[in-house]
């Protein structure tokens, strides 16, 4: 069993004030490129980000999907109330861990539950998962 104690420190990558089509592929790659070192935890610093499109947050299911299958958490760190808003419109707070400030997340302690789930986590889609979570709060 590993050792808190000595677990390594989170990898912190920050991202560009705007996320669009013109450069999610480039973001996502270099979100990859830090995933696939083998850390444990990846805090995806939103600080500077003030746009989020499709694209961006289709980019961030990817992530979340990679950061799955090696069994790394993914956090997010999300201070811009229109940014925050997309991502949980697409209800992308119910597959990662969404913090205000870098200082929290950093702080955050790992918890059991859906964001360290397996490879395959279940609805592909932000829609699916939709309605998953409709049908739980009227016990269907």
């Amino acid at each position: 069993m590993a050792d808190p104690l000595h677990a390594p420190p989170p990898a912190v990558i920050a991202l560009p004030a705007e996320i669009d089509m013109a450069n999610a592929g480039r973001v996502g790659d270099e979100l990859g490129s830090v995933l696939a070192l083998g850390v444990r935890t990846v805090i995806v610093d939103m600080t500077a980000t003030t746009f989020c499109d499709s694209s961006g947050i289709s980019m961030l299911v990817r992530a979340r999907k990679q950061a799955a299958a090696t069994r790394t958490q993914l956090r997010l760190v999300v201070p811009c109330a229109a940014v925050l808003r997309a991502l949980t419109l697409v209800q992308m707070d119910a597959l990662l861990p969404i913090y205000p400030t870098l200082r929290e997340a950093l702080a955050a302690t790992p918890a059991p539950g859906p964001h360290h789930a397996p490879a395959d986590p279940g609805p592909a889609t932000p829609g699916d998962a939709t309605a998953s979570r409709q049908a739980d709060r009227t016990g269907d």
